[in-house]
């Protein structure tokens, strides 16, 4: 069985994971980013929650069969349209 070199990162790893992101932000920027994130995420999280009880709390309305429909009829242009038109053409 071969043993995957890529992995989770542990013990030591994350030290030189988190080195790495103090040298690359600064770390005054740190709590700033970290905050950000956690803003993100909070919005991320009310938005899908906000998504999903809309969701489940609109009933669909009952639709009706074709033969209940009442049957449309093309509209009759106004008398204004009418002498209008004789008036153009």
């Amino acid at each position: 069985m071969l043993n995957p070199m890529i992995g989770m990162p542990q013990g030591a790893e994350w030290l030189v994971i988190l080195a790495i992101v103090v040298l690359v932000f600064g770390a005054a920027k740190l709590p700033d980013l970290a905050r950000g994130t956690g803003q993100a995420l909070r919005i991320f999280k009310a938005e899908t929650k906000g998504l999903r009880d809309d969701d489940d709390d609109e009933p669909t309305p009952p639709t009706k069969p074709a033969s209940e429909l009442p049957p449309t009829t093309p509209e009759q242009p106004q008398a204004e349209d009418r002498q209008a038109d004789k008036n153009n053409g």
